[in-house]
């Protein structure tokens, strides 16, 4: 199921009704590009907890560990967005602090089953887990989410409804299916950073300026990206629209379409990616 969302492309924006306070812990690249796009959205008032940054906006403050966190302050959702090989002091941190708390993964691989084993028996932490990626940072993330049954729609409501303030959200019915989210959407924009980087290097080697051949890739992939957010037409269809038979963009595509050219490196680079989110699954 696809949570609609305003046309970020468009410049259109429609600020959620309220957004929950957080208390995130880790706020790197992911972490980081989230919390901008919370902070522009109306963030209610929250805690960070990050060693390095040294300003917030109030009324937000930010502490350098979980034990400093304020006594008076109980978040509606804790975000944890740290590495996943260093989730665990975190998690025991939080559990000490948090016993019943609603917890938002956006860690690639680990399991909700593998975070509540740290979390602690007994504890009535709710997990939910979410795969963003870093355009959040301009309101055009992309979010996979998975509840647990225990979830309940009031939990699933507020771990949304942050997604939802920095992208377009979409619910998976089973958790492994997060691993796929990661290989398409969550590692995805590396992929079209990658083309953007190899367009270019093409386009030198072809004459043009490093500038100029920099300037067409980037503004290329805008344009077909805004074609695809905003157009119904099926991407294929978008693709053979442009195709003339026995032009330019044929002979681009005989050579990017052949089998051992983009039909298997996409697959097989997705299927890596996927891969290495189950191998950190814990």
């Amino acid at each position: 199921m696809t949570t609609p969302h305003p046309d970020t492309a468009s410049g259109t924006a429609v600020t959620p009704a309220a957004l929950p306070s957080i208390l995130l812990v880790g706020s790197g690249k992911m972490g980081g590009a989230m919390l901008e796009g919370w902070l522009a959205q109306g963030l209610a008032p929250s805690v960070i907890v990050d060693r390095h940054r040294d300003t917030l906006p109030a009324p937000h403050r930010i502490v350098r560990a979980i034990e400093d966190v304020p006594a008076d302050f109980t978040p509606d959702v804790i975000v944890l967005a740290v590495k996943p090989q260093k989730a665990d002091p975190a998690l025991h941190s939080l559990a000490a602090r948090f016993p019943a708390a609603t917890l938002l993964s956006v860690m690639a691989g680990r399991s909700i089953a593998s975070l509540k084993a740290v979390y602690g028996a007994g504890t009535g932490v709710v997990i939910v887990r979410a795969m963003p990626n870093t355009p959040s940072l301009l309101g055009a993330g992309m979010s996979g989410l998975y509840a647990p049954p225990e979830a309940t729609p009031e939990h699933k409501r507020h771990c949304e409804s942050l997604l939802r303030a920095v992208g377009e959200t979409v619910w998976v019915d089973a958790e492994g299916l997060i691993d796929s989210v990661t290989g398409i959407s969550g590692s995805g924009p590396a992929y079209v950073f990658l083309l953007a980087e190899l367009l270019t290097k093409a386009g030198v080697e072809q004459g043009l300026p490093e500038d100029t051949a920099r300037i067409l890739a980037r503004e290329t992939i805008y344009g077909a990206g805004r074609m695809l957010h905003t157009l119904p037409t099926d991407a294929a269809e978008l693709r053979r629209n442009v195709t003339s038979p026995g032009g330019t963009t044929a002979a681009a595509l005989a050579v990017l379409m052949a089998d051992d050219a983009w039909p298997a490196t996409t697959s097989a680079a997705v299927a890596a990616a996927v891969t290495r989110a189950k191998e950190l699954s814990g």
